[in-house]
């Protein structure tokens, strides 16, 4: 490659970056999926658009789909919250098991009867579309007031659900015969419980060296945190184990470690996670071709039919009957299993393997995505809002920033408060922090000073407030728990203040 077309090439990406980021934009205020918006992008650059570019390169997108996906993965691991996540995990783990099964059992039934696929295809495309996409769970629900114990499923599950899917993929894609069913439920459970414990040691060991070892600039925390996720995707797949897996739950212990400049670091893992999505859904709209996916719209809307009527609706309702959940709950996430870029990406595995008819399920799964997706992420407020299911608005969350002084052995937090803060018009002794901390600077209206225990706080307000190392962590939680409480947070049995 010449200097000449390296800087075309740049020329071409930044502007495709313009294109997306403003396509977020438009996306907020239209309520369009930025996923369709995304692939749009890709397909009028593509060789049916004004930008003629050929692309028909499925192994080169498969492995790229592969990497963005570890970085949406890691990047909504971190910013899942344990407390959230804990009591789900049974139910998600049951749903990306057992719901998956089923889910795969109907939706095959119903290509094959219905569309008159042959069954390895009917399979293949069942398992595709039975994993719920992350990076659409994860963006919907967090804009959607629902109470912690959905989402806390939802998210957990779109984190499990890729492994075992994309097992059952590259089993149904391989040639020769299907294995035995039993055979394919040893080696996912293999898979998972490698993953798992891959993950889960990654993450410890990352969360215990970054907490113990000053790294010289902050800029470096980010950086070695997404390195540690990544690891452990590697580490996994390395050990024969699930690295979806593996990423998911690193991600999820390191998230919750308390870190240094917590905050700077999700900045940068939400920035890598965009730049990730944009990257696949653009890849992918310039994989297909449209002037070839007519003769498989009607049918793509037919198999859509069953997994979002009945193979989606029967997998939830019968995966959480232990579980006891109210009906409007389980019909909710019965709608809220999104699909979106996971699917198109898994649909490539038959055309790397060369399946018969595999250009033709990929064409059906990339209607489908785009069509459900279309209809699911736009009318699941409304649906939640019809079942009486959501939770008020809560007062925002403070962004608490830690710094480690090692020599004093203590830290500096830096405490901004929103909007919505319940820290307004409290009084800096009012905060009760622990011995051993203290509100050192005041930040307002750009103008810096030293309070004093009576100075009232306000919104927009920034703190300095010093700690040492034994009260680091009382202090933040006193903190978060006046912020989301009030002064009288703690005394009115809130809970905040020790959670």
């Amino acid at each position: 490659m010449t200097v000449h077309q390296l800087n075309e090439l740049l020329l071409v990406c930044s502007l495709v970056l313009l294109l997306a980021v403003a396509a977020v934009r438009v996306s907020s205020r239209s309520g369009l999926p930025s996923l369709l918006l995304y692939l749009g992008i890709g397909i009028a650059i593509g060789q049916d658009g004004f930008g003629n570019v050929v692309f028909d390169n499925a192994e080169l997108t498969q492995v790229m789909g592969y990497a963005a996906l570890v970085v949406i993965l890691a990047e909504g691991g971190l910013g899942t919250k344990w407390k959230e996540i804990k009591p789900a995990l049974p139910a998600a783990a049951v749903l990306s098991l057992f719901g998956v099964a089923v889910s795969v059992g109907i939706t095959a039934a119903g290509a094959h009867y219905l569309v008159g696929l042959d069954w390895r295809q009917s399979l293949i495309i069942g398992a595709v579309v039975s994993s719920t996409d992350a990076a659409a769970v994860f963006s919907v629900l967090r804009k959607v007031p629902l109470p912690s114990r959905i989402t806390g499923v939802l998210e957990a599950e779109s984190g499990f659900n890729d492994a075992p899917v994309v097992i059952l993929v590259v089993a149904f894609s391989t040639t020769g015969a299907i294995g035995e069913w039993y055979v394919l439920v040893g080696k996912i459970a293999l898979e998972l419980a490698i993953g798992a414990a891959v993950g889960l040691a990654v993450g410890w060991l990352g969360a215990y060296g970054i907490r113990h070892v000053a790294l010289p600039a902050s800029g470096l925390y980010p950086i070695a945190v997404m390195a540690i996720a990544v690891s452990a995707y590697a580490a996994g797949a390395l050990a024969h184990g699930s690295g979806f897996l593996a990423v998911y739950l690193a991600s999820v212990v390191l998230g919750n470690s308390k870190l240094p400049h917590w905050p700077a670091t999700r900045g940068f893992a939400d920035g890598l996670g965009w730049i990730a999505q944009i990257g696949m859904f653009v890849l992918l709209g310039l994989l297909v071709t449209p002037s070839t996916l007519l003769d498989d719209i009607w049918p793509a809307i037919l198999i859509g039919l069953v997994l979002t009527l009945m193979a989606r609706p029967v997998s939830v309702f019968l995966a959480l009957v232990p579980f006891r959940l109210p009906w409007r709950e389980r019909a909710l996430m019965s709608w809220a299993g999104l699909r979106g870029a996971v699917p198109i990406i898994l649909a490539t595995i038959p055309m790397v393997t060369g399946v018969e008819g595999s250009e033709r399920i990929f064409n059906l799964v990339f209607v489908l995505v785009v069509v459900y997706t279309l209809i699911q992420g736009p009318t699941l407020p409304w649906l939640a809002k019809a079942l009486g299911i959501g939770r008020g608005e809560e007062a925002a969350d403070l962004g608490v920033e830690s710094a480690p002084l090692e020599r004093l052995r203590g830290h500096l937090l830096s405490v901004a408060i929103p909007e919505k803060s319940k820290m307004h018009g409290v009084e800096v002794a009012e905060l009760r922090l622990p011995a051993g901390a203290a509100v050192t600077l005041v930040v307002r209206d750009k103008e810096s000073f030293v309070p004093s225990p009576t100075t009232v706080l306000r919104h927009g307000d920034e703190l300095l407030v010093v700690a040492t190392d034994p009260v680091r962590d009382a202090a933040e939680r006193r903190l978060r728990a006046v912020g989301q409480g009030g002064k009288l947070a703690g005394w009115l049995g809130t809970g905040r203040s020790s959670s």
